[in-house]
């Protein structure tokens, strides 16, 4: 059952008000993992198959923001998690598209 999942991490304490080098950082967790994803400009979304592979990533990305010395960090996640048909990122930006005769 994909999961499709929004995530907004905010570092807290860097002492600078741009955080886009550490959300880079974030990014290239989830290449490494060759998770789906898509950043914009208040978050980045993403698919996973099971709330244990998204817990793994969040845990993997705390390290690694612990690892530049962030001693906060807030994350927020929205979850879209469907039963009746195999969701994806693409299927609902397309469903959107379809009906602003976009497509």
């Amino acid at each position: 059952m994909p999961i499709l999942a929004e995530l907004r991490v905010v570092p807290v304490g860097t002492g600078s008000t741009s955080l886009s080098s550490y959300i880079a950082k974030v990014v290239e967790v989830l290449k490494k993992h060759r998770v789906k994803h898509y950043v914009n400009p208040m978050g980045t979304c993403i698919e996973v198959q099971s709330f244990e592979e998204l817990a793994l990533l969040l845990n993997e990305v705390v390290v690694m923001l612990r690892s530049f010395n962030v001693n906060r960090i807030v994350i927020d996640i929205a979850l879209d998690i469907r039963f009746d048909k195999e969701p994806s990122l693409e299927g609902k930006v397309r469903s959107v598209e379809e009906k602003l005769g976009m497509q």
